[in-house]
């Protein structure tokens, strides 16, 4: 769990709706059902226009994320690699084969499967840095999702309350109908910024945060692999990862 991002939602929406109190505005007063389904139905219909289904429905797996923060422990699986390079120059590259079926993270288990068939380091270094990279960019896309509608969502807003004013226009007339058209055109801009500084953009920035963080535990097997492969000896590979402790 991750505690600064549910405060940092509080925080934010309890500012806007208390600023408004201390202005002698009501709640109610922001709740308005047609400028809600502008700004949230626009910039969702127009961020699927531009994603790939692939990527807009990780980007909804990895919302996750924001709150609930996958675990990374980097110490454990240093010492993960420590001892799978200590069977190695024990029993040869081909002890490592009774840990494949149990490794659980991926690349690992790729790593592990490319020193038991014995491959050069430079080949598995090949192989490893293009699933890291092809991963990595699917953790920024989804982030990208967010961002997009960042951007949309101002402007959705703006549209919502165009809308509202020419709705004003329309019935200048009928001074019942000009109090619910002028308060979706003000609510409707209201909803679109708030919805961009406020929820999405942060998701966005998060997950970049996250997207750096899982590269970086990458980085670190793809290393502890590399050294394994290069016969080095198990307690100058635990010194040359612990420099990932400080990341």
């Amino acid at each position: 769990m991750d505690p600064l991002s549910l405060i940092g939602v509080i925080l934010g929406i309890a500012a806007v709706l208390g600023g408004n109190w201390m202005e002698g505005g009501h709640i109610h007063s922001l709740l308005n059902g047609p400028a809600i389904v502008i700004v949230i139905g626009g910039t969702l219909g127009a961020t699927m226009l531009q994603t790939p289904p692939a990527a807009f429905f990780y980007a909804v797996k990895t919302l996750k994320w924001v709150f609930l923060t996958p675990p990374i422990d980097h110490e454990a699986q240093i010492k993960k690699i420590v001892n799978w390079s200590a069977l190695a120059r024990r029993e040869g590259l081909l002890g490592l084969e009774t840990f494949i079926s149990g490794e659980n993270e991926p690349l690992a288990k790729k790593g592990l499967q490319l020193l038991v068939d014995g491959n050069e380091p430079e080949i598995i270094r090949d192989s490893l840095e293009v699933e890291i990279y092809a991963r990595q960019q699917r953790d920024l896309c989804a982030a990208k999702v967010y961002e997009a509608m960042g951007g949309y969502a101002p402007t959705v807003g703006i549209i919502g309350a165009v809308m509202g004013l020419i709705h004003v226009m329309q019935n200048l007339s009928d001074p019942s109908k000009l109090g619910s058209g002028i308060a979706t055109a003000f609510v409707a801009t209201i909803y679109g910024v708030g919805l961009a500084n406020l929820i999405v953009l942060p998701i966005a920035n998060k997950l970049k945060s996250r997207a750096q963080a899982n590269n970086q535990a990458r980085e670190l097997i793809l290393e502890g692999i590399i050294s394994i492969a290069e016969g080095e000896n198990p307690r100058n590979i635990e010194m040359k990862l612990t420099g990932f402790l400080d990341g």
